[in-house]
């Protein structure tokens, strides 16, 4: 069987990052979401890295239907924009794209194509504009909205300062009301000239002989600088609006700001109202529907390298598989990424994988972590979210315990509370167990988390050191209402032990 596992680590590495046209790989579609995707309506995936969104924007379109055609645009090739350049560029691109495609999609009418011609023109010369910036922010207004917002969250809320803050703070509706006003300019030709965009997108379609329809997917919205994420939202949505194009976004739930509040007007797009969210993330909440898609994943693989089912079971000895998907924070990437890593090393003994060999190996994975989280989040927010991470392993080593609780009314008031949550789940740091669970000894309702195992996977012997609750068990959900939990004031006052030098180091050593 030797040369169908060097044949499964082949597939396997070849399909670990997604490229358009990956015609091997076949999305795990337990949940019919690529019939939800194929939907004429606009929709919004969000899911961690890992979780599959590319692949499920790609397989959504291959499967679409004869009258609909697909726009892809990865945001990650505008990360370097500034705004409002990045609007533009990826206005052009969409346009650029239909052009590209005129007769092949749309038919031979020599009208078709200049109509595309003459709105990539438009775009161009708005581009090359210098941009006007006013001076209208109100930094007293900022200030004001600032000290309203924390006081609305209560006195105690002050002592803690990590330098986070969500998208549903007032801060965060004052930051797109100042960079509207400072690329005013530009964007007011936009929004002057779109009713004359969307008589020509009409026209394109009235003369087109095939296609009746188009999606526009952007994948990876996360890249864009958060503050601008709503200006391209909204402008995508109003272009798409009323006529036949649809907007497919992929993102980071807690990284993106789809829709703010801008003086009194909706903004950008709005959940259930002008989209409909898909969610393809399998967390500890349910594990063992998690575990069931990571292994249908893999066996599916094994079939591509000839391998059965039962050889794909035969790989594994114990609670190797279960403690591997934990490892994973049940992400397939993450999952399948490990697994290559540990299958050399266990091929001098009975080549089988076990529960010691995936603690061996989350160490070095959670490092990958910190290194992606520090490559994807903003500037400003790393250092809040590594001291985070910092206070969270101190938390629950010194409690000895891998799970931890955090008050629902908390986590809803407290917006440094709620960012760090929200932002550790994203990068895999923490991963969710639960929502809605009483606690034994408190009163209230609580969200229950799991650090990853690489943060303790030091402790080789857990035995009187360290309590680890097994999400994989039946009976998870009740010890986890004994977890204990973090407050506040246990975050306030320990937020002065976090190393003010090499904190990231600190952060990887044992």
């Amino acid at each position: 069987m030797a040369d169908e596992i060097l044949k499964l680590r082949e597939i396997i590495t070849e399909n670990l990052r997604i490229q358009k046209h990956s015609e091997s790989v076949t999305y795990v579609d337990t949940d019919s979401l690529i019939l939800d995707l194929r939907a004429k309506q606009n929709h919004a995936v969000f899911a961690r890295r890992g979780c599959g969104k590319t692949l499920l924007m790609f397989k959504s379109a291959e499967q679409a239907s004869e009258d609909v055609r697909t726009i892809y645009l990865n945001c990650e090739d505008f990360k370097r924009h500034s705004f409002p350049d990045v609007l533009l560029v990826i206005l052009e691109s969409v346009f650029s794209e239909l052009q590209a495609n005129c007769h092949g999609w749309f038919g031979r009418k020599r009208r078709l194509k200049q109509i595309v011609q003459e709105v990539i023109n438009d775009i161009n010369k708005i581009k090359e504009q210098p941009d006007e910036r006013t001076s209208e922010v109100r930094t007293e207004s900022e200030e004001n909205s600032t000290n309203k917002n924390s006081i609305s969250l209560g006195a105690k809320s002050s002592g803690l300062d990590l330098g986070l803050k969500s998208d549903r703070s007032a801060t965060a509706s004052i930051r797109v009301e100042r960079a509207f006003q400072e690329h005013q300019s530009k964007l007011k030709q936009l929004d002057i000239r779109l009713p004359e965009y969307k008589r020509n997108i009409r026209e394109f379609f009235q003369l087109s002989s095939k296609v009746k329809f188009v999606f526009i997917q952007l994948d990876d919205l996360y890249h864009l600088d958060r503050v601008h994420q709503a200006f391209v939202v909204d402008y995508v949505h109003r272009l798409c609006k009323d006529l036949p194009l649809f907007f497919k976004i992929a993102t980071l739930r807690h990284a993106s700001t789809l829709y703010v509040d801008r003086n009194g007007q909706p903004f950008g797009a709005q959940e259930r109202h002008d989209f409909q969210p898909v969610s393809i993330d399998y967390d500890f909440g349910n594990f063992e529907k998690t575990r069931r898609r990571n292994l249908a994943i893999l066996e599916g693989f094994g079939k591509q390298a000839g391998m059965s089912k039962s050889e794909i079971g035969a790989l594994f000895k114990g609670e190797g598989f279960q403690r591997l998907v934990m490892a994973g924070g049940g992400v397939p990437r993450d999952v399948m990424s490990l697994f290559l890593e540990i299958l050399p090393s266990v091929s001098s003994g009975d080549g089988r994988i076990g529960k010691d060999d995936v603690r061996i190996s989350s160490r070095s994975n959670f490092e990958r972590r910190i290194e992606e989280l520090k490559q994807d989040s903003q500037d400003q927010e790393q250092e809040g979210l590594l001291k985070g991470i910092y206070l969270i392993r101190e938390f629950c080593l010194a409690k000895q315990n891998n799970i931890f609780n955090v008050s629902e009314e908390l986590l809803k008031r407290n917006e440094q509370v709620r960012g760090l949550v929200y932002r550790l789940l994203d990068y895999r740091i923490i991963h969710n167990c639960g929502t809605a669970l009483t606690h034994k000894s408190q009163p209230g309702t609580f969200q229950a988390f799991a650090i990853d195992i690489g943060c303790y996977a030091h402790l080789r012997k857990l035995e009187g050191r360290f309590n680890e609750i097994d999400v994989s068990s039946s009976q998870a959900k009740e010890r986890m209402r004994s977890a204990p939990v973090m407050t506040l004031e246990w975050l306030e006052e320990n937020q002065s032990s976090v190393p003010s030098e090499n904190l990231e180091g600190e952060l990887l050593s044992e």
